[in-house]
C-alpha cells in the first residue's frame, strides 16, 4: 500500500479545499516544490497532485508547476488530474515527467475516450477519477453534479482497460472526519481491483484501518489536510505500513 499525501494547485500555491468548495481554500505553500520536497524528505515515494484551476475550467493552468515538482524529484513518483478532457492534455502532463494522469469528468461523459485513452497511454499511465457525493458522481472540479451513480460508473472501468481507480468520498474531503471502509470494500468488489482511498483521513488509524482491508480491496491512501495540519505524520504513516 502507498501513502500519496497530496498537493491541490489553486493559482500556482498548495492549497486545500473543503468539501471541494472553491469559497473555502486554505493555502498551505506558496511554493508548491518545496511542499513536495518536505514530504519527500519525510519518506513519501508517492505524490498525488490536483490542478485545480483546470478541474473547474477543463483548461490546464498549472502545467509548469507539476513540471517544476517533477524535474526537482525524479525519483518520486507523481499522479496528477483536473481538467484532463483530451487525448492532447493527457500526452501534453505525461511529457512533464510524471508517472500517472488522473481522468475524471470525462470518464463520467464518454466511454470511448477512456477505451482510446488506454489504447494511446497503457493501463499503467492512467488513473480513473471516480469523485462522489452520497453516491453520486460529480464532475468539473465538484462544481456540478451527474446524474450516475459511482457503483455503475466503477463496474465499467474494467471493461474500459483501466487498472487503477482514486475513489473520493466528497462529503468527507478535507474535513478529517475519517474513512467509511465499508464504502471502500464495495468500490473495489464493484471494479475488481485495488482503490486509492481519498477523504476524510484524520489519524494514522485510518490508515491502519485502510492497511486492514488488504492489497486487494486498497492500492494506496492519499492525505490532504491532516498532512498539513499535523494530525499525521508522513512518517509515522509509512511505519504503519511496516507493522
Amino acid at each position: 500500500m502507498n501513502i500519496l499525501p497530496a498537493i491541490d494547485l489553486l493559482g500556482g500555491k498548495a492549497v486545500r479545499l473543503a468539501q471541494g468548495d472553491y469559497q473555502r481554500v486554505t493555502v498551505y505553500n506558496e511554493d508548491p516544490v518545496a511542499q513536495a520536497q518536505i514530504f519527500y524528505s519525510a519518506g513519501a515515494r508517492w505524490l498525488h497532485m490536483v490542478d485545480l484551476d483546470a478541474a473547474r475550467t477543463g483548461k490546464p493552468t498549472n502545467t509548469s508547476v507539476i513540471k517544476r515538482v517533477a524535474t526537482a524529484l525524479p525519483d518520486m513518483n507523481i499522479q496528477v488530474g483536473g481538467g484532463m478532457r483530451s487525448l492532447a492534455a493527457i500526452d501534453t502532463l505525461l511529457a512533464t515527467g510524471i508517472t500517472r494522469v488522473v481522468v475524471g469528468s470525462k470518464l463520467a461523459q464518454d466511454a470511448a475516450f477512456a477505451r482510446q485513452a488506454v489504447a494511446t497511454f497503457g493501463s499503467e499511465a492512467l488513473v480513473a477519477g471516480v469523485d462522489a457525493r452520497d453516491g453520486i458522481v460529480a464532475v468539473e472540479g465538484w462544481t456540478a453534479m451527474s446524474a450516475i451513480p459511482a457503483p455503475e460508473l466503477v463496474s465499467e472501468l474494467a471493461s474500459w482497460g483501466l487498472r487503477h481507480l482514486v475513489y473520493t468520498d466528497i462529503s468527507r474531503d478535507g474535513m478529517q472526519t475519517g474513512i467509511q471502509t465499508e464504502l471502500y470494500a464495495a468500490v473495489a468488489a464493484a471494479a475488481g481491483f485495488p482503490v486509492i482511498v481519498s477523504g476524510g483521513v484524520a489519524s494514522l488509524d485510518d490508515i491502519g484501518a485502510a492497511r486492514g482491508l488488504g492489497p486487494q480491496v486498497v492500492e494506496g491512501v492519499i492525505i490532504g489536510r491532516a498532512c498539513y495540519e499535523g494530525t499525521v505524520n508522513i512518517q509515522q504513516a509509512m511505519k504503519v505500513l511496516e507493522t
